[in-house]
């Protein structure tokens, strides 16, 4: 499988293996061609029969594309919306593939959508460990967060922007004014404008964007949060909180608002049966809202890969590990129901998936829902929950550093990983002296193995060539 030019995952459960290899395999249909007409990039990802380009899709596909070892290009999805920037900072949700122009509609009107771009860089930085690229984008970050500001935030210090904005079609949540994940979301896009602040050496820069991420912080936590419910809210035209908990609460952890309390509380809903804990983690509204639907019915309870990743990656903030990596497991498992379907039923992976029982999600009169083989979300699960939850392995260039965490050992590991200029391999296995770990690479880098059942944690260069460790010894 190394030939292909993808790394080679190992894993006790071949059918995990094979999705992980046959996503990269369905990658290869899902590139467009920029023209002189669209002034759009000269390959990058997109879904087959889309359309139009989507900065959704594009800050979180980069998040997968960075494993292809740059056989798939992982930045053009977000130069595409950095070139098409207007005067006042303006970065629009969508753009028609045909003529390159903004997709403005009445249910959103300023083309809103989630502002991930610098959560999406600082990742591929530490993947890519290209530190230039960061200098080159930091300004079109900086103009396109003031436009945000001037744009969407008002005297309550809050953001409002329209429903269509949120991603989350059919959601019982018309109501909200003031969305608790577009605010929680611009608090992202501060946190790592300052964390890039830092990796720049920019002391102001970082300064600036952790005092607007403080400001942001401090208003979600002392106006959404409700005590009672043990949960965030959105807020309504009069600041109010509504009743509904909708999965968009738990964005306040990847953006680690919450105090180590608060996060219990929110990570006791992800564990309970009755609210998101359900067997397929974690539907978009919590099951015991009345207008939850086994269906799914759209955002109505359906299980979305999209936000199974964003709570899985927030459950890492909190160093939930085991608990991050069980949830990856159980949303795969059904992931491959719907892939190896009983009977003679061609299988396949989809957007959305029902959150109780196998298969995909249905919306009463929207046949198009959920979109088979939408990778931009599915790829998440296949891809990158893969190598960083249910393998372990957490990788930053710019640090050369490898860690692996785990909750028990297994025979798993990773074959052919490109770590810029150097090729790494990761393996656990069993022999007659006990548990070990094979690695081998072309360049030193510093690999930490951390074993939680066991408490073992330890740091080694790792020089180049092949080695191995036996885990009794550390």
């Amino acid at each position: 499988m190394v030939k292909t030019g993808f790394p080679t995952i190992h894993f006790y459960d071949q059918d995990f293996v094979d999705l992980y290899d046959r996503t990269w395999a369905w990658l290869e249909d899902f590139w467009a061609r920029g023209t002189k007409k669209n002034g759009l990039e000269s390959r990058f990802f997109c879904y087959p029969s889309s359309e139009t380009v989507n900065q959704f899709d594009a800050c979180l596909s980069t998040f997968f594309l960075v494993y292809s070892n740059k056989v798939y290009p992982a930045s053009p999805s977000l130069d595409n919306f950095y070139a098409k920037q207007e005067e006042s900072g303006a970065i629009r949700g969508e753009y028609n593939i045909a003529t390159g122009k903004a997709v403005l509609t009445d249910e959103n009107p300023e083309g809103a959508a989630p502002p991930l771009f610098s959560y999406a860089e600082y990742n591929l930085y530490h993947k890519e460990g290209n530190k230039k690229r960061l200098k080159e984008v930091m300004p079109i970050l900086e103009k396109y967060f003031d436009w945000l500001e001037t744009t969407f935030k008002d005297d309550t210090g809050m953001y409002s922007v329209p429903f269509a904005a949120l991603y989350m079609p059919n959601a019982p949540r018309t109501q909200a004014k003031y969305p608790v994940d577009f605010n929680t979301q611009q608090a992202i896009n501060a946190l790592y404008m300052s964390a890039i602040g830092d990796v720049l050496n920019d002391k102001e820069m970082s300064f600036k964007y952790k005092r607007h991420y403080f400001s942001l912080k401090t208003r979600i936590n002392s106006q959404m949060w409700d005590s009672e419910t043990g949960f965030y809210h959105d807020l309504d035209e009069n600041q109010q909180r509504l009743p509904q908990k909708t999965i968009a609460g738990f964005w306040p952890l990847l953006a680690e608002i919450p105090n180590e309390d608060r996060a219990n509380s929110m990570i006791d809903h992800l564990k309970n049966p009755s609210t998101f804990g359900l067997e397929n983690p974690f539907p978009t509204l919590s099951a015991d809202d009345p207008d939850f639907s086994e269906e799914g019915e759209g955002c109505r309870g359906s299980v979305v890969p999209a936000f199974t990743f964003m709570v899985v990656k927030g459950l890492e903030k909190f160093a939930r590990y085991e608990l991050a990596r069980e949830c990856a497991i159980r949303h795969l498992y059904y992931m491959l129901d719907t892939l190896h379907p009983e009977g003679k039923e061609k299988g396949n992976i989809y957007e959305a998936y029902a959150p109780r029982r196998d298969g995909p999600a249905k919306w009463t009169g929207n046949s198009d829902y959920p979109r088979p083989l939408y990778l931009a979300y599915a790829a998440l699960s296949a891809v990158t929950l893969m190598i960083e939850n249910i393998i372990g392995l957490y990788i930053s260039l710019p640090r050369k550093t490898v860690d692996w965490i785990i909750p028990t050992l297994e025979i798993m590991g990773i074959e052919g990983l490109s770590l810029k200029r150097n090729m790494i391999t990761i393996l656990s296995n069993k022999s007659g002296r006990g548990w070990e770990i094979r690695l081998e690479s072309e360049k030193l880098y510093y690999f930490t193995i951390n074993i939680l059942s066991e408490r073992k944690k330890k740091t080694l260069p790792i020089p180049s060539g092949k080695c191995s460790m036996l885990i009794d010894k550390l």
